[in-house]
C-alpha cells in the first residue's frame, strides 16, 4: 500500500474546494484508517402525544408488536407511516 500525499496548507474555503476539485481523496487519506461515525444530532425531532385506544385494540397492537419482535409503539409508527404513503 502506497503512502499519503501531504495535504497543503489552504489560506481559504474556496482554495481549499478548487483543490479537491483537481485532486483524489484517496491520494490522501488511508481510507482503511477510516472510523464509522454517528451523527446522533440528525435524527427527525419527535413530539409525545397522547392518543387513547380502544383497550382491545391496544393489546392485539402489543401482541403483533410482540410476534414482529418490536416495541408495539414502533408498530404504531410503521403503520401510521404507511398509511400517509398509500393515503
Amino acid at each position: 500500500m502506497k503512502e499519503s500525499k501531504k495535504l497543503p496548507n489552504f489560506k481559504s474555503e474556496s482554495e481549499e474546494s478548487a483543490f479537491w476539485d483537481e485532486n483524489d481523496v484517496t491520494e490522501y487519506f488511508d481510507m482503511h484508517k477510516a472510523k464509522k461515525v454517528h451523527f446522533t444530532n440528525l435524527k427527525k425531532s419527535t413530539k409525545s402525544i397522547s392518543l387513547r385506544l380502544p383497550v382491545d385494540m391496544l393489546e392485539a397492537l402489543k401482541v403483533k408488536a410482540n410476534a414482529m419482535d418490536v416495541p408495539y409503539q414502533s408498530l404504531i409508527k410503521i403503520f401510521l407511516a404507511d398509511a400517509l404513503k398509500s393515503a
